[in-house]
C-alpha cells in the first residue's frame, strides 16, 4: 500500500470509530458533528456549511432533522436578520460536551498500538495538520466548471 492507500484507512478507522461512539448517543456522526460545533457558541449557517464540507441546502436539512429532536435550532441573527444562526438547544448543548469527551477520551485509541513515542508523534502531527488547516473553507480542489 501506497501513502495514499494507507491516509484512506485511517481515514476509514477514524470514521469508524467516531460512528460508533455516535451511535451510543443514538446520533448519526453528522447530528453529532453540527452539535459538537456548535456547542460553545451559535454559528452562522453559511459559515458552518462551508466548515463541514456541506452545501447549504444540505446543512439546511441536518439542522432541521437535529432541531426536531429538539437538539439544534436556528435564528435570525440580532445583527443582520438575513443571517441564519445554529445554536445548540440545552440539551443539545449537554449531548455535544458528551459526545465531544467521549470522541477525545476513544478516538486515541487508534493510537494504541504504537509505542510511546510513536503515539506523541502521531499526536504531533495530526495536530500540526489540524493547526494549519483552513477549518472555514471547503477542501475541494475541483474545478466548479465543467
Amino acid at each position: 500500500m501506497d501513502y495514499g492507500d494507507k491516509l484512506f484507512w485511517l481515514s476509514v478507522l477514524i470514521q469508524r470509530k467516531y460512528a460508533q461512539i455516535c451511535a451510543e448517543f443514538d446520533l448519526t456522526p453528522s447530528q453529532a458533528t453540527l452539535l459538537c460545533a456548535v456547542r460553545n457558541e451559535p454559528r452562522q449557517m453559511a459559515d458552518l456549511a462551508a466548515s463541514l464540507g456541506m452545501t447549504k441546502n444540505a446543512l439546511s436539512q441536518l439542522v432541521d432533522r437535529t432541531a426536531r429532536r429538539e437538539l439544534a435550532r436556528r435564528a435570525s441573527s440580532a445583527q443582520d436578520r438575513r443571517v441564519v444562526m445554529v445554536s445548540a438547544t440545552p440539551t443539545g448543548k449537554v449531548l455535544a460536551e458528551a459526545v465531544f469527551a467521549e470522541v477525545a477520551k476513544r478516538l486515541p485509541e487508534i493510537a494504541g498500538n504504537l509505542d510511546a513515542d510513536d503515539q506523541r508523534d502521531f499526536e504531533r502531527v495530526a495536530t500540526a495538520i489540524v493547526d494549519t488547516s483552513d477549518l472555514s473553507a471547503p477542501t475541494s480542489n475541483r474545478s466548479t466548471t465543467p
